[in-house]
């Protein structure tokens, strides 16, 4: 009798055991499915945008993307803009070195070459990707520290020009992609500065295009790859009036102005 009331109790317990009481603790969310890529912001094609890269930004220009100077900014700065609803690009130099820069000591001598015509400025060696990826990686991670939303990498050309090292295009496309990656890594997007030849290999690597004077140099066409991918070209002339090329531009879907070549607050938009 003693062994069939505890079989009896047994089987109770093991049917009462098979409904749990529901949890109070609250329940966590379900991870975003989206890929970080696609929580980037990216300029759309048209997106209007200052330029200013000549000291602290001035906020008073009233268009929604601002491209400045990541040194020169600070995370006070950045944020000044972001309450103002707008949307910021650091700037870098990361195809020279330049001689007023806090790091300017951190790039060892035998990866300077020649002058790139600029006062204090030095082409790199970006065949030693092993010496200026942690060096670039520092750079990112200041803009992303100080809250910018997308890097613009200046002189990602330098296969092009004499530098005193024999670049190639394949040491350019390496280069560049590593750029690519080190904002994407950082949750920035990144821009593609000029380097029209490569854009058809490079487009799918960057988020926009960043370009000076191709209405003057007839090379405008060679950025359409960036707008047929809704990706912003955001484009500058300094020689050219905005009647000669404000047209065409707002034809192709450029995000276009006339600027100085100091780049400070001064702008004539399209």
């Amino acid at each position: 009798m003693r062994h069939l009331l505890a079989v009896l109790a047994l089987t109770l317990l093991t049917a009462c055991s098979t409904t749990a009481p529901p949890d109070p603790r609250p329940t966590a969310s379900a991870p975003d499915p989206r890929p970080s890529e696609d929580r980037r912001w990216r300029p759309a094609a048209g997106t209007a945008w200052q330029w200013q890269l000549d000291g602290r930004a001035d906020p008073r220009v009233d268009v929604p993307v601002y491209d400045i100077d990541g040194f020169e900014n600070s995370a006070a700065d950045v944020r000044r803009l972001h309450r103002d609803g707008r949307k910021v690009i650091c700037y870098l130099n990361a195809g020279a070195w330049e001689d007023f820069r806090p790091d300017r000591a951190a790039f060892p001598k035998r990866v300077l070459g020649r002058s790139n015509g600029w006062p204090g400025e030095r082409w790199l060696d970006i065949r030693r990707i092993d010496v200026l990826e942690p060096l670039m990686e520092k750079r990112f991670d200041m803009c992303r520290d100080r809250g910018f939303d997308a890097v613009e990498p200046d002189l990602m050309d330098g296969y092009l020009h004499r530098t005193g090292f024999p670049l190639t295009a394949a040491h350019q496309l390496a280069y560049n992609r590593m750029l690519a990656r080190l904002a994407h890594e950082r949750g920035m997007s990144v821009g593609l500065k000029n380097d029209l030849p490569q854009i058809p290999a490079l487009v799918d690597d960057f988020d926009f295009a960043v370009n000076e004077q191709c209405a003057q140099y007839d090379e405008c066409d060679a950025l359409m790859p960036f707008v047929e991918a809704g990706k912003a070209v955001l484009h500058v002339e300094y020689a050219l009036k905005t009647g000669e090329f404000c047209p065409k531009a707002r034809e192709r879907g450029f995000s276009s102005m006339r600027k100085r070549l100091d780049l400070g607050v001064w702008r004539q938009p399209c």
